[in-house]
């Protein structure tokens, strides 16, 4: 593991300040992220947002992975509004904000838009006023962002009080991981972060993953204070092939095989994110 998370070599020059959501928004709103792509960071958040509104929370799901999205297909909607219209002026929020099969609210994004590729002031500005907007109404927000350490990703995850990284046991997705982590902690002066290990083999791989990440910050990684970053460890989605069935469906797993190992899971992991939530607000 030492090999595999060695320091990397600078991977992103873009600065991202942490702009949590503002004091007067009720939702609580999380960044589901990943150093890597394919490691199934749209299953969790689609799974986990259905999972939460079980819980009588109102959930919204933002598709903040600009020009690459894909929960319109994990969801198995056709939106004829996206989050590029609202961009482009050519329709509102409130137009398209849709229903998913899960009882919750989606924002999805356009695909296969260069433009979105980089992060510009006209972006920073709508995104921020969409977050400014929407948070209000909802108690659970997720910014399902895209993968890496890009401007634009860095950007996304800042607008989020927690951030919960998705990771594979395989060795490029937690080298990745690390990436990911040293940078938000360093650039948007993050002292925790929360990880879910994804396609886990084994009960309990995740936590000594965790331990093992951890130790490797430690050594390398000191949030502001000097103190080492923090990385909670929220659980482990097995590998299950009814994940696999239910994504080739287009269909969210806790719908389609409540039952399964990784649909439990999922479900544990929202009962965990259920108790971050103030308790005041959401008794």
């Amino acid at each position: 593991m030492s090999d595999v998370l060695s320091p990397p070599s600078p991977l992103a020059t873009a600065q991202s300040t942490h702009v949590p959501a503002s004091r007067g928004s009720r939702a609580h709103i999380i960044a589901i992220t990943s150093g890597k792509g394919g490691v199934g960071k749209t299953f969790v958040s689609a799974n986990l947002a259905a999972a939460l509104t079980r819980h009588g929370l109102r959930v919204l799901v933002l598709d903040a992975d600009l020009g690459l999205a894909n929960l319109d297909v994990v969801l198995n909607l056709y939106p004829k509004v996206t989050l590029h219209d609202v961009f482009t002026g050519k329709a509102t929020l409130d137009e398209a904000v849709i229903t998913a099969p899960g009882g919750f609210s989606v924002l999805l994004a356009g695909s296969g838009m260069v433009e979105y590729s980089r992060l510009t002031p006209e972006i920073r500005n709508q995104l921020m006023h969409v977050i400014d907007t929407l948070a209000p109404r909802y108690d659970v927000v997720l910014l399902d962002t895209g993968a890496g350490i890009s401007d634009v990703v860095l950007f996304s995850v800042s607008l989020a009080s927690e951030v919960l990284i998705v990771a594979t046991p395989e060795p490029t997705s937690l080298t990745d991981a690390y990436a990911a982590i040293k940078v938000l902690t360093t650039q948007q002066k993050r002292h925790n972060m929360r990880l879910v290990i994804n396609q886990a083999a084994r009960p309990g791989d995740g936590r000594a993953i965790t331990g093992q990440l951890q130790q490797v910050l430690n050594r390398f990684v000191s949030t502001e204070s000097g103190n080492p970053m923090r990385l909670i460890h929220m659980g482990d989605i097995p590998a299950d092939k009814a994940v696999r069935e239910s994504v080739m469906r287009r269909q969210l797993l806790l719908h389609s095989m409540p039952g399964c190992p990784a649909a439990l899971a999922v479900a544990q992991l929202a009962n965990k994110i259920k108790t971050m939530l103030t308790p005041v607000e959401y008794a």
